[in-house]
């Protein structure tokens, strides 16, 4: 169990600045034009209380992005500083996302995880998140 005092709470604007810093560290190849400050605002605003950051005295730490399109849930930027992992800090703020997607009636949500990033795929599993090899994803900018 964790000695740290470890507050989660929802992500807002203000907190941009810090957490873009923070995705340098540790979620930088996931970075794109997405997260610039006008489009976290604005899916913030679309996905109000289901972003959260953790913060360990006074400082954030950890962050996921959640939201919803009505139907299916989607977890993005899930990160945690390095210093900060083994504190279960991640899984807090999952069940913090995941029970507001529950209050908002969503029943199914998706991540997306780099083939790579072992660490991720290790968490998302211990989580008892399954693993689909049935669907691929497919990108383009409109």
């Amino acid at each position: 169990m964790s000695d740290l005092n470890i507050t989660i709470r929802p992500m807002t604007a203000e907190d941009y600045d810090e957490i873009y810093a923070m995705w340098q560290i540790t979620t930088k190849r996931a970075l794109s034009d997405a997260d610039s400050r006008e489009n976290i605002e604005f899916y913030l605003e679309r996905n109000p209380g289901m972003s959260q950051v953790a913060l360990v005295n006074g400082k954030i730490v950890g962050t996921v992005l959640c939201g919803h399109d009505g139907r299916r849930g989607f977890i993005h930027h899930m990160a945690v500083l390095p210093e900060y992992r083994r504190h279960q800090i991640g899984m807090k703020m999952a069940k913090t996302a995941l029970g507001a997607l529950s209050s908002a009636g969503i029943r199914k949500t998706h991540i997306f995880c780099y083939t790579n990033n072992e660490l991720g795929q290790s968490f998302w599993k211990a989580m008892g998140w399954e693993k689909r090899d049935d669907v691929y994803v497919f990108s383009c900018k409109t």
